[in-house]
Formats: structure tokens, sequence, C-alpha cells
């Protein structure tokens, strides 16, 4: 069945607290979602933030991030009084993020929370904790240290900790226990509170479709306590680590950090830490986007303390066995390869033999000396049509700066007259709703017709990143009007207007 849907960070939601999170905000997003005739609500990783902000960047691959939590709920529960939420200063621009602001106030009116929670006597949050104690027990202590050395990374820990002996572990999970039981607390309020809101878009008929990065953070609880599993040094350290190679783009390529995998001992064991982190990923979402999908064919290693991604070499990755023992062990799931990039003949193989969709960009279609595989004439039904994604310019900003060759040839290939600049955006969205491509997602800002300011993200760069936000009321009636009829139109939803 031809679907469509929406990509929508969670943080990008409008609300009272200075960043998008479980609140009716979200509920009543998922309702126009629903209206607009829309089946698919893509967000971006659900995981805890660290410096930088990057939701490709968490302190676990396994956890839920704090800040999505609604205070309105807290206050529901008895936990807060609605003063207690109106005292904190969450930032005052409802179209920007203010991770600052919301970091120092978040975390103080979340620990006023826990201490009136009583959370300790919940039998539904000792069945949390137990069901799952192997992330929680080492995320909830690496937090804990972490917050007791000013937010210090783990490679900077004395050595007992950082290689973890467990006399060190011992002591510290000890000496801090009354912070162990508040991440605890925050993970079990975080996944109530996310069940509740997937449930409500399931119910409405909306799935949730989630973004699994390949790659954790080097600064997380899952390299910490995972060293086995990485391409680690007796000393914790890494020896090499992920990123992408030199091109048109980048000519000294992209240096991402992140600890690379050993593959062999996820092969020995059957790939169980994969298992189960699929597995989790499964539960908070329907449908799984598998970030960098090529990176496991083949991954790009860069030695450990260099500069730039210059010196690196590309190794064979997993490939295909992962995938079978995932099925295998899981059974057939609705999973979506990000396969962007320059690719390679068994990349292409391995998303073939997978099974999976891959993706067709129409920011990346329009080169004029090319036949591009991402122009709607070369779209196979086995894919994923987006106008762009979360690291991409909106349709609109791309549009404004593109080449006059570019702009040419985009302008006769989509037939785009003399039309408001408003209407652009919409040019391309009803391009990739009559694509061939099963399903076609459409980032919010271009329904909204918004430029650069609204732009997401910008790779490799740090500053105002993963910030913006939609203002209130911005998802009207004439706009849900409009989606809903392009749906019916291109036969992406049941409701068929006449």
């Amino acid at each position: 069945m031809r679907t469509a849907g929406v990509l929508m960070p969670v943080a990008s939601l409008p609300s009272d607290y200075g960043i998008g999170c479980f609140s009716k905000e979200a509920y009543g997003f998922i309702d126009s979602v629903k209206e607009s005739g829309l089946s698919l609500w893509q967000i971006l990783p659900l995981g805890p933030t660290g410096f930088g902000d990057s939701p490709y960047s968490s302190f676990s691959t396994f956890a839920g991030n704090p800040y999505f939590i609604d205070p309105d709920q807290l206050v529901k529960k008895g936990w807060l009084k609605k003063k207690d939420t109106e005292k904190y200063d969450f930032g005052k621009d409802p179209g920007h993020v203010d991770y600052g602001k919301i970091y120092d106030a978040r975390f103080k009116m979340l620990r006023k929370a826990f201490k009136n929670s009583g959370i300790e006597n919940d039998r539904r949050f000792k069945a949390f904790v137990k069901k799952n104690s192997f992330w929680l027990n080492d995320y909830a202590l690496y937090m804990s240290i972490k917050t007791h050395k000013k937010g210090a990374p783990w490679l900077q820990w004395e050595k007992d900790l950082r290689i973890r002996k467990k006399d060190a572990v011992r002591k510290a999970a000890e000496k801090y226990a009354g912070d162990i039981l508040f991440y605890e607390f925050l993970q079990f309020e975080f996944e109530e509170e996310w069940k509740k809101l997937k449930s409500y878009a399931n119910k409405k008929g909306v799935k949730i479709v989630g973004d699994v990065p390949i790659y954790v953070a080097m600064d997380s609880a899952d390299t910490w306590a995972g060293a086995e599993l990485f391409q680690l040094d007796k000393d914790m350290k890494p020896k090499a680590v992920a990123g992408c190679p030199p091109d048109y783009f980048s000519p000294t390529g992209q240096l991402w950090g992140n600890p690379l995998y050993d593959w062999d001992h996820h092969k020995k064991t059957g790939y169980s830490w994969w298992i189960k982190r699929f597995k989790r990923m499964f539960e908070f979402y329907d449908v799984v986007r598998i970030d960098h999908f090529r990176g496991f064919d083949s991954y790009y290693s860069i030695p450990y303390g260099s500069s730039t991604a210059v010196n690196g070499h590309w190794v064979k990755g997993p490939g295909y066995s992962l995938f079978d023992t995932m099925k295998k062990e899981l059974g057939e799931r609705e999973v979506i390869a990000e396969d962007l990039g320059i690719l390679t003949d068994s990349v292409r193989r391995l998303v073939k033999r997978t099974g999976y969709p891959g993706m067709k960009i129409l920011e990346f279609a329009f080169d004029p000396g090319a036949d591009s595989d991402y122009l709607p004439h070369n779209h196979i039904k086995n894919s994923v049509v987006y106008t762009g994604t979360h690291d991409n310019d909106t349709c609109l900003g791309w549009y404004r700066t593109v080449g006059r060759k570019d702009r040419r040839f985009i302008d006769r290939y989509l037939d785009i007259g003399d039309i408001p600049e408003e209407e652009i955006p919409w040019v391309f969205i009803r391009n990739a709703m009559r694509s061939v491509a099963d399903i076609c997602i459409i980032p919010m800002q271009d329904f909204l017709s918004l430029g650069s300011e609204a732009r997401i993200n910008i790779p490799s760069t740090l500053g105002n990143n993963w910030s913006w936000r939609m203002k209130k009321n911005a998802f009207t009636k004439k706009i849900k009007r409009r989606i809903r009829e392009m749906v019916g139109l291109y036969r992406r939803g049941s409701d068929i207007p006449e």
C-alpha cells in the first residue's frame, strides 16, 4: 500500500517548556497528522543528548531523553505543583530551543519531582528496572558519576573507574545510590510517557518511524560499559574511529570520532548486543530507519588521534549476516535503509538482499549533466522518497541557493513557472507524492514553506543545530486540507476525495 508521512523531530514541537516534549502539543500534532491523511510520523533518535545537542550523539543507545518528559504530567501525578513548572526559565523564543537554559532548568525541576515521587516503592518502577537491568544499571551509574564529575567524559576519569575495576565500580554504585535511583526514575517516566503517546498515535492509524544511528557516541554508557564490543586498547582508548572519506563537499573528509565495532566479537556472540538494541528500538518504534546503512557493508576507519579523515581506509563490515540473524531472532520487521552517499555495487546488493527500501532525496536529484537515481523517473516502488532530510536545507532554502544551471534544469524538469516563492516547496512535494516509491515522507518545514532559518542541522558543524521549533498553530487547517487532497490524489491513503 502506498503511504505518506511527515518528518518532524519531537524537540521541534511547540510547548510551554522551551522544547518539544510528550505534551498536549504532541498529541495535537498526531491529530493533525491524521487529519492530513498521513499515516507515518518520522522522528529523530530519542536518546539523551550531550555536548552539541545532537540526537545522533547520545549518552546511551537504549535510554530516552529526559528533556521530553512532560512537566504537566508530573503535575497530574502530584509530584509537582503548577507553580513549580512556571518558575524556571526555559527560554523565551518559541521558534528556538535554548539548550543551555533547558539544561539548567529541566534537571532542577525533574529532581524536585523525583523527591516527591516516592518512586522506590512503586511496583511498576521496580519491574521496569528489573526488565531493563542489562543496560539501565550501567547507564544510571555512568550518568551519576558523570554528574559528579561536572560532565567530564569517561576517558578523563581516574583509571580504575575508566577501565571499570570491580572495586571502583562497586564503591561508585554505593556512593551515588541516590543519583542512580534518580536516573532510573527519569527513564521510567520517559518510557511511560512515550509508550502512552505512541499508543495514541497507533490507535489513530499513525505509525512512528524512528531513527537508529549506526554508531554510538564515544562518551556514552554503551562504550564505557561494553569495551569488548568496540575496537579499544587495554587502556580503553580507541584504536580507530568512524568518519567519511574526503569528497567534493569536504576535501578533508568527515571525522565523526565514534568508536568502531569489533565485528568479529559481535559475530562470535551471535550479534547478541545488536539483537537487544534492535529489540528495544522496535519497542519504541513501528518502523526503524537505520542510519548510514552502507557502514554495515564496509566502514571507514580513521587512526585515533588524526585531525582529519584523510588517512582513513575502508574495512569490510558484517554484511548480510547481521540482518539474517536479526530476522531469525526478531522476525520480519519494517526497516528503512539510509543508503545515501557514494554507493558501491556491494552496498546496493546488500540493500537489495535485505529487502529493505532505500531512500530517494529530491534535493540530490538535479544534476543537469547526469541521469540521477534520485530523479523521480528513476525511482522504484520499494523505496522511500523525501524532498530532503534533517541534514539538508529546507526545500525553499536549498532552491534559493542552487546554481544557475541547476536552477534551469529544476525549473524545466518540474515545470516551475512564475509562481509565488512559498509555492516552490509544494512543487517538490507534489512530485514526491506522485513518485512510484511506496513511501513518501516530507519534512514539516517544507509543508510550512519555510526557508533556511528552519534548517535542522548542518553536518560537521557545531552551533545552532537541532534548535528549530514549529510555532503554535502553524499547522493550519488550510495546510492539512492541502496535504489531504494530495494524499488522496496520489493514492497514498484510504481517504480519496471526490
